[in-house]
């Protein structure tokens, strides 16, 4: 079997949220990101799915949701994904702390963690998320986006995930296979349970991390939890070779499936927690200009001819812009 291309390191994160206008208010107005792209759950045409990303929505930067509003709230636990971590510039966590005061966001102490400073916070369907200080390179390959933060504070994508498992050993077996080495091991600080993290370290340098912590905690789906987590498979070859190691590992992955900016490739890993790889075209861009993009209503496929119903079913958003945010002001 040929070796696959180890993965880049993280694509985008799926979570589940409730009200679609409050998820969009905090997403974009508080913490700055753009809607890249504004569309429908492929697999639930009558729920939103919003794309937050940098200003051209490059790989590894998007954080995306379904804003399910009749879903309960959900807890979590193992199996999970239990804390999205952004990377944000040296020096602007005094920024972050001081907006999140003016804002009213639930935020905790800051921690220090591998050597870096993470500012831990939730957002209003109190879903866990850091922002981490990092030296960000001349050439990072993230586009800041402005228009409701300068670009010496914007979030810069994705720094890591973590997951909580009942039996880590598993999953850091398939993240060896995937390309991920492992880099470091300390004890767990803050809110999060047992006695170790492990950090894994991809080829990239945009969600470079994934961390693992284990825990036997029970969790629910629902409000203010991931749904999954993709990772970048940039090619289709790089896909096909990698959901081949996964077989390989006794997992099951699908086939792919076309999800209009990216094809993909689900698996459940040992774990419990869902892991999608996910190629980097056609990208947001495929069918939005880039000045343009989340400005309408993007219904891939066959979904186009069913506008009128689908339209009508979703519940009417207002998506933020610094013009709108001043005139509330």
């Amino acid at each position: 079997m040929t070796e696959p291309t180890p993965t880049p390191g993280i694509h985008h994160v799926t979570c589940i949220a409730g009200d679609p206008q409050q998820n969009l208010d905090f997403w974009v107005e508080t913490l700055g990101l753009r809607l890249v792209k504004r569309s429908i759950n492929q697999d639930d045409p009558s729920t939103y799915h919003f794309f937050f990303a940098d200003a051209e929505g490059t790989p590894g930067t998007s954080m995306t949701f379904f804003p399910w509003s009749d879903l309960p709230q959900g807890k979590v636990g193992s199996g999970q994904v239990s804390r999205t971590a952004f990377r944000v510039p040296e020096g602007s966590l005094d920024f972050w702390e001081a907006r999140f005061d003016d804002h009213g966001v639930d935020y905790d102490d800051r921690v220090e963690r591998f050597g870096e400073t993470v500012l831990p916070f939730r957002d209003p369907d109190g879903l866990p998320v850091e922002l981490v200080e990092v030296e960000i390179p001349e050439d990072d390959p993230t586009v800041p986006w402005t228009e409701f933060v300068s670009e010496d504070v914007a979030i810069r994508g994705f720094h890591s995930v973590t997951l909580w498992l009942a039996d880590p050993h598993p999953t850091m077996g398939l993240l060896r296979t995937m390309g991920f080495e492992e880099v470091g091991t300390e004890e767990a600080q803050g809110d999060t349970p047992g006695d170790e993290r492990t950090r894994f370290a991809a080829t990239g340098t945009v969600g470079q991390y994934v961390d693992i912590l284990p825990t036997i905690e029970g969790g629910r789906q629902g409000h203010g939890t991931v749904h999954h987590v993709a990772f970048q498979t940039p090619t289709d070859e790089d896909q096909e070779a990698m959901r081949e190691a996964i077989r390989g590992e006794g997992l099951n992955p699908t086939q792919q499936i076309d999800r209009h900016w990216f094809r993909s490739v689900y698996v459940r890993e040992h774990g419990g927690v869902l892991f999608e790889l996910a190629t980097k075209d056609p990208g947001y861009t495929s069918d939005e200009p880039l000045d343009d993009l989340g400005g309408r209503l993007v219904l891939p496929g066959s979904f186009e001819d069913r506008r009128e119903e689908i339209e009508a079913g979703l519940p009417d958003v207002t998506v933020p812009g610094a013009d709108t945010a001043e005139a509330d002001d």
